[in-house]
């Protein structure tokens, strides 16, 4: 058993969905955003499954799951497909974390299913129309889409996640190795571009209205030294949410778990316990 937990998959309209799972208790679902996946989570897991059952998701396309090119890989897809997950599961209800896309799909997930979540926990996230933004962008151009089609520049990959991370060290051979795996077929980076041309802003802003609608208790934890989400979205988000926590880790960037692993635990671990 690796950091994660034990490893399985799950069969949705066909396709494979892989994913770990760690602990008792209530369930946990944690999702990751569009550079990465379940991996990002490896940190956390071993902390947060002394109280919780967590299950750390690859979504469609990402990581080990399949990567089929004939569906969508929109935001709302995604939260279709994630109930789809649990419902097979038998999970009733669970608490859901979600980092960089995968807060989005969170808040789609809140909004249409709200009876299914305990609450909801938002790290770097997506919201509005304040994304997609470069890199993501640029593999939306076709000749850029061409280029990575044939091999991806794991050198540009590299400075991608640098840029991302506070404490640069910290990105090691090791770490990029896990970046990088999904991408070294060229069906992970089919998948990967996939991904890239599926998102649409409108997902989100199709729920603005109802975000502030919501009463389901929400955590925001923004990384300040994230260079590729400002800071708008999260000020937007806690705004709007009425019921929503705003929490500002200074020495952070976008993958605030390489950066703050401790603190996003104690964090989650420190909401959840005020919860009723």
């Amino acid at each position: 058993m690796n950091a994660l937990g034990t490893k399985s998959t799950l069969m949705i309209n066909g396709h494979d969905l892989a994913f770990h799972r760690k602990g008792s208790g209530r369930t946990m679902l944690l999702v990751h955003g569009i550079t990465t996946y379940s991996f990002i989570w490896r940190g956390l897991v071993d902390a947060l499954s002394q109280s919780f059952d967590v299950i750390s998701i690859d979504l469609m396309g990402c990581g080990e799951s399949d990567k089929p090119l004939d569906i969508s890989y929109s935001l709302k897809h995604h939260a279709v497909m994630l109930d789809e997950f649990t419902g097979r599961l038998n999970i009733q209800k669970f608490y859901f974390i979600g980092h960089d896309v995968g807060g989005g799909i969170g808040q789609i997930f809140s909004v249409r299913y709200p009876e299914k979540l305990y609450s909801l926990v938002l790290i770097n996230s997506v919201a509005y129309d304040f994304w997609p933004v470069q890199p993501i962008i640029a593999m939306r151009t076709p000749i850029i889409r061409q280029l990575a089609m044939a091999s991806l520049d794991m050198g540009t990959f590299k400075l991608v996640v640098q840029r991302g991370v506070y404490h640069r060290e910290r990105v090691t051979e090791a770490l990029m190795d896990h970046f990088c795996k999904p991408m070294k077929t060229s069906q992970g980076r089919k998948a990967f571009l996939h991904f890239a041309k599926c998102l649409d802003k409108r997902d989100l802003m199709e729920i603005a209205d109802d975000l502030q609608k919501l009463s389901l208790p929400t955590l925001i934890i923004r990384g300040d030294a994230d260079i590729y989400l400002s800071a708008s979205i999260c000020e937007k988000l806690h705004d709007e949410i009425q019921t929503s926590t705003l929490v500002r880790i200074a020495r952070a960037g976008h993958f605030i778990q390489e950066d703050a692993p401790e603190e996003l635990v104690r964090h989650i671990q420190t909401f959840l316990a005020g919860l009723p």
